[in-house]
């Protein structure tokens, strides 16, 4: 299981998540830009992935849409605004394609993958709201342990690489 490592937030609209994860961050990185196994991870269970469009590049869109267990479908479109493979990735849902504004933006998230060595990453989630309504929101929605047990799948996963 991946280790906690505390990071503060830098402001009172930022939610942040960090660990280190046992796999390289070329894994780690590819787990979150491969479709297929994006599916595999990124819902905390009971939840599933039900689809998968990426297409990762600055501009690019992505489009991943969530399943509760009841069968109700969550769809998250998005735009990539930064790739540096195996580094950094920073997507928004201010956007849902090309350059045309979603109804309501919520959050922008930048995804670092950083070596901390022994074959390790040290991955963080920082999140940033668009208000401080947002991020109460973000955090009452269960953020830490959504994202957390995610983290936790993410790493089943990528062991198995």
């Amino acid at each position: 299981m991946s280790t906690k490592v505390e990071v503060q937030p830098a402001s009172d609209r930022e939610l942040v998540l960090c660990r280190i994860i046992d796999a390289p961050r070329e894994k780690v990185y590819k787990a979150w830009t491969t479709p297929e196994l994006l599916k595999q991870w990124f819902a905390p269970k009971p939840w599933s992935t039900a689809r998968v469009e990426m297409d990762v590049r600055a501009g690019g869109s992505s489009l991943v849409v969530m399943r509760s267990p009841e069968g109700q479908e969550f769809p998250n479109p998005g735009v990539y605004l930064e790739v540096v493979p195996n580094e950094k990735l920073v997507f928004t849902d201010a956007f849902t394609s090309a350059w045309t504004p979603s109804q309501k933006p919520f959050m922008t998230g930048v995804l670092t993958f950083e070596d901390a060595g022994n074959g390790k990453t040290r991955y963080t989630a920082r999140v940033y709201h668009w208000t401080v309504a947002d991020r109460e929101q973000h955090e009452k929605m269960g953020f830490h342990q959504g994202w957390g047990l995610c983290t936790d799948q993410l790493e089943a996963l990528v062991r198995s690489l």
